[in-house]
């Protein structure tokens, strides 16, 4: 059994809010999937660490946003506005980082 850090139960929950954010803000259902990852990036000019989130509206519809920080240091007012959901509609396969 993995042992859960306060820094891991701080990760989880983060990323659990995140989802939940991200669901109220773009009026998402319960079934829709949303997943929430942190990525690190060693190119020059990008983040250390980005959390990439994304959410699917129909099975050929993604959605993606980036927050250029960890997980546990993201709050509701980095993620985009309702008004831009179909603004962050994604057709690349590579969201890893910048």
């Amino acid at each position: 059994m993995l042992k859960t850090t306060s820094r891991n139960a701080g990760k989880i929950e983060a990323v659990r809010q995140i989802k939940d954010w991200t669901r109220e803000r773009f009026g998402l259902d319960d079934e829709v999937p949303v997943m929430v990852a942190e990525v690190a990036c060693g190119l020059p000019g990008c983040p250390p660490i980005e959390t990439i989130v994304t959410f699917w509206t129909a099975p050929e519809t993604r959605h993606a946003f980036k927050a250029f920080k960890p997980a546990t240091d993201v709050t509701v007012d980095d993620l985009p506005p309702s008004w831009m959901k179909n603004a962050i509609i994604s057709d690349r396969d590579d969201l890893s980082c910048c």
